[in-house]
């Protein structure tokens, strides 16, 4: 996958004829992926590339995210090897820190992935079974982060295993770290430890599904 400054110039490429005789600068680019201009330095030095304003972008611009992200030309895409696949993508809901969405009442939208990323989503099989959202603020820090794509597996619901899991309790939706435990209670647990683990009834909660990774690194 490319690195955060290579994306950036391609996408300064892409826009460049909507400067004309004007040098494209990062505040630009800030502006086109509509990313502030700190949360846009703070991506660029830890390298942290921003997968839900690329996806918009692309979507914007009929442009390939395999192509933004990993130099894939269209038509190397015909190539068995570097198949794609499309996932269901809920662009407008957000999980984490706060009150969601109720996914089935929003528009859904697509995400392109190449062969290799289906291999992480546990392959073509699962891919039925597979949706992606927004990650909203730092209750998952280090884990997940703000604007992180996480996709979810909706079958896998069972909590014996434990794991992080999108639920939805009367508060909203959030991704959190479930743990049942032997009084039949659940606990939910936030990886960032300024926030503290909540305990609520099984009844309380609806499991949507386990996530099984963000887009571009496996957890």
């Amino acid at each position: 996958m490319k690195k955060f400054i290579e994306i950036i110039e391609e996408i300064k490429s892409i826009v460049s004829a909507e400067f004309v005789g004007k040098k494209v600068f990062d505040k630009d680019i800030a502006n086109v992926l509509n990313i502030s201009q700190i949360n846009f330095a703070t991506m660029k030095k830890r390298n942290k590339i921003p997968f839900a304003e690329l996806l918009d972008f692309c979507a914007r611009k009929s442009i390939s995210i395999n192509w933004i992200l990993y130099g894939q030309s269209p038509e190397s895409l015909v190539d068995a090897t570097n198949k794609f696949y499309m996932i269901k993508y809920f662009n407008n809901v957000s999980a984490s820190a706060g009150g969601g969405s109720d996914i089935e009442n929003e528009e859904i939208q697509e995400i392109e992935i190449p062969q290799k990323f289906v291999n992480m989503l546990g392959g073509e099989q699962e891919l039925k079974n597979i949706e992606a959202i927004n990650v909203s603020g730092d209750s998952m820090e280090p884990t997940f982060s703000y604007n992180d794509v996480v996709f979810i597996n909706r079958k896998k619901n069972d909590l014996q295993r434990g794991g992080v899991y999108t639920i939805r309790t009367e508060a909203g939706l959030f991704i959190k770290r479930v743990q049942k435990r032997l009084d039949s209670k659940v606990d939910i647990i936030s990886d960032n430890k300024a926030y503290s683990t909540q305990t609520l009834d099984i009844n309380e909660i609806e499991i949507i599904g386990r996530v099984i990774c963000r887009f571009g690194e496996v957890d």
